[in-house]
């Protein structure tokens, strides 16, 4: 490969990191060429872009982005494929659940909500994580409990005090 060639897809993957606010590092070696492409057909349904990548072009492009992703660099081993994403725990849910069936991808390392995570274990920590609107629909629920709760005392408490009114009436 040229070096023009190789600057073409550093600049590109630079461009893709900067693009997506997470991704995911992958090794997807021994998947077979039907089990790759229902990899990709996963990952073009949920909005992830799959790139195999070598290791070398893929630590330039981190090294050009100007951040520091030096936590990344040690699993840059053997086969590499990155994940792209806007939704942070979406490739780990798609991971999980395509491991049911074939034996890859294993994750190496992620890039999410700015933290590194390294290793296979993090995969459930990883699925875990909720995305911004979530959390934000969590927050509505948590706040909307209460006034729930005294709009329900008001109501049940209208109905009390008619009938206590009621009940008195009819003594007299």
């Amino acid at each position: 490969m040229k070096k023009e060639e190789k600057d073409q897809i550093i600049d590109s993957l630079v461009e893709q990191i900067n693009a997506y606010k997470h991704f995911y590092i992958t090794d997807t070696a021994s998947l077979n060429a039907a089990d790759t492409s229902t990899l990709r057909r996963v990952c073009f349904e949920k909005e992830v872009k799959l790139v195999v990548v070598k290791n070398t072009l893929l630590r330039k492009a981190l090294e050009k982005t100007g951040r520091d992703y030096e936590a990344l660099f040690g699993v840059l081993k053997q086969t590499t494929a990155v994940m792209f994403t806007n939704e942070s725990s979406v490739p780990a849910k798609l991971i999980k659940e395509f491991r049911k069936k074939y034996s890859k991808p294993v994750l190496k390392a992620a890039y999410v909500e700015e933290s590194f995570y390294v290793g296979e274990n993090q995969l459930d920590a990883l699925v875990a994580i909720k995305s911004k609107e979530e959390l934000i629909g969590d927050v509505i629920l948590l706040l909307q409990s209460p006034m729930n709760n005294v709009m329900s005392s008001l109501q049940s408490g209208k109905h009390l005090l008619a009938g206590l009114v009621k009940t008195l009436s009819e003594r007299e």
